[in-house]
């Protein structure tokens, strides 16, 4: 007899650099896709929130009863994530009058308060604990806001500071490459570091998707809306069937065998 850690599967993949490149494929969709919805179709961006958070919402529900992780809904869930966050981030700016900068101030406390309240009901933030639905809720809730709060990012330095699309898209690469090189060469928690990495690919797949469909007076490539977002759905696709999409571990309890 003797006890042994039972691996106990999560609800949500395993982070390689398989999940960082489709995660960034997922974020660059999102901001062609909402602005599709909201801008060429016309919608507007209160309508289109309302829209894409319904399929959150719908989208979340089926994901939370899920007993495991299945790949293509749990990448749809995160592609809604970022069609709402587009959508509710330029909502925000351009209708409620708050501006970027004061949207993402408001977004990083809801986001803080969001990780504080996940924290002291379950003593991790770490994405390996998602296993049970209580914490997978919080997971998609801390996810939500962060899409959003990464809109209000890249908006703000692209746009607002005059950065500019490509230039903002290499500022956010290298901060990622930065957090790359203080995982693999620094004591920093790896999971301060994930949920830093996870909310700048946001405004580094805004500003990607913002270069592809902008005019190109503006610095885009003048790409339709509906092209990109097509091109990157049939990319997002591929990723997911051919990179190796397992769910993540976490130890599971003691058990004498």
């Amino acid at each position: 007899m003797h006890d042994v850690t039972t691996p106990v599967l999560s609800k949500v993949p395993e982070v390689t650099l398989a999940f960082w490149i489709t995660k960034i494929i997922a974020t660059t969709l999102g901001e062609t896709g909402g602005d599709a919805l909201s801008m060429s179709a016309n919608l507007g961006y209160a309508l289109s929130s309302i829209i894409f958070v319904g399929i959150f919402v719908f989208a979340v529900a089926g994901q939370v009863r899920g007993r495991a992780f299945h790949p293509f809904l749990y990448w749809f869930v995160i592609v809604a994530t970022t069609t709402a966050g587009t959508t509710m981030a330029d909502f925000a700016d351009r209708c409620l009058g708050i501006g970027y900068p004061g949207g993402a101030l408001i977004l990083f406390v809801l986001l803080m308060a969001a990780l504080g309240i996940w924290y002291w009901a379950a003593g991790s933030v770490s994405v390996n604990t998602v296993t049970t639905p209580k914490i997978e809720s919080f997971y998609w809730a801390v996810i939500l806001l962060s899409q959003t709060l990464g809109t209000a990012l890249g908006d703000w330095m692209a746009d607002t500071n005059g950065l500019g699309y490509e230039n903002g898209s290499l500022v956010f690469g290298a901060c990622l490459a930065i957090l790359a090189l203080a995982y693999f060469y620094t004591s920093v928690s790896h999971t301060l570091l994930f949920w830093c990495a996870f909310i700048l690919t946001r405004p580094l797949g805004a500003t990607l998707g913002d270069l592809l469909d902008k005019p190109v007076e503006q610095g885009g490539l003048s790409v339709g809306r509906f092209l990109a977002s097509a091109v990157l759905v049939v990319i997002m696709f591929g990723c997911i069937l051919i990179f190796p999409q397992r769910p993540g571990t976490h130890p599971g309890a003691g058990q004498n065998v």
